[in-house]
């Protein structure tokens, strides 16, 4: 899996804004007003005509839009509601999973609230591309939690991981006692299939190992880049020191994301 640029999500987010922007409570009601307005009072000044409240409806509209949008506190409420919709952490059942998913969307919804109350300028500018990165780094979090998820629930991995060790020691055991070429021959066969299916089992077994001391390691960064950031806008320090810590983001995402490609390439061959 390759990291969703920041662009995407800047996208993304946007798209949600402006969504939130048309269809928001006080857009419809202006709608509804304009529309009633022009019906039952098309005239209220002789010199009036009905469709110049389709004029002022629209005006109107186009500037709850435009607040909307612009507006700082809205921005961050929407792209926090859009990434709980993407990375649900209802979706996971184990709890201890599901509980690190929650708290990297808590850290990424309290380092918003941070980012926003910057000073502008160069590292306001930084932090918000810091921000772009965190949504990168929670989707990992969120995929990892869910493999972890679907690998501790999985029965039938469970059963394999228990029984194939077993069925080797057996069919070694009947090689050992087969005299006749053509059944030591399936022996052989079966037990080199055997084999593999354990190594693949014991390297998804080590991966996931991995992948969630990986998650730990990431949860206890962003909330050493949370308090980072609070350092940050306390001492108002230059942007390069948010430079360092959105090149830190970038380099932990990437680690995640190659934890998932081994896991993808592992669960492929099973």
């Amino acid at each position: 899996m390759t990291p969703r640029s920041g662009d995407e999500l800047r996208a993304r987010a946007g798209k949600a804004i402006l969504a939130y922007a048309v269809f928001r409570l006080e857009g419809a009601l202006t709608i509804s007003l304009t529309i009633l307005l022009a019906f039952f009072l098309p005239q209220p000044f002789p010199w009036w005509h009905w469709w110049y409240w389709l004029i002022l409806g629209g005006i109107a509209e186009v500037l709850i839009i435009y607040t909307s949008i612009t507006d700082e506190r809205t921005a961050q409420q929407v792209v926090a509601d859009m990434l709980r919709v993407h990375y649900n952490p209802r979706e996971i059942e184990i709890p201890a999973y599901r509980e690190k998913v929650e708290r990297a969307l808590q850290y990424r919804d309290r380092l918003q609230r941070l980012v926003a109350t910057a000073p502008p300028g160069v590292l306001q500018d930084h932090l918000r591309d810091t921000l772009a990165g965190l949504a990168d780094w929670i989707e990992n979090i969120y995929v990892v939690a869910k493999r972890l998820d679907a690998y501790a629930r999985d029965e039938l991995l469970r059963r394999d991981r228990d029984q194939v060790p077993a069925g080797i020691a057996s069919l070694r055991k009947a090689l050992a006692q087969e005299t006749e070429p053509s059944l030591r021959q399936q022996i052989q066969a079966t037990l080199e299939a055997k084999e593999v299916q354990l190594a693949n089992l014991n390297a998804l077994a080590n991966s996931m190992e991995e992948a969630e001391l990986r998650l730990e390691a990431t949860l206890t960064a962003l909330g050493t880049v949370y308090s980072q950031i609070q350092l940050l806008s306390v001492r108002r320090l230059g942007g390069s020191a948010a430079q360092r810590l959105s090149t830190d983001i970038r380099e932990q995402v990437q680690r995640l994301a190659d934890i998932l490609a081994v896991m993808d390439q592992v669960y492929g061959k099973l």
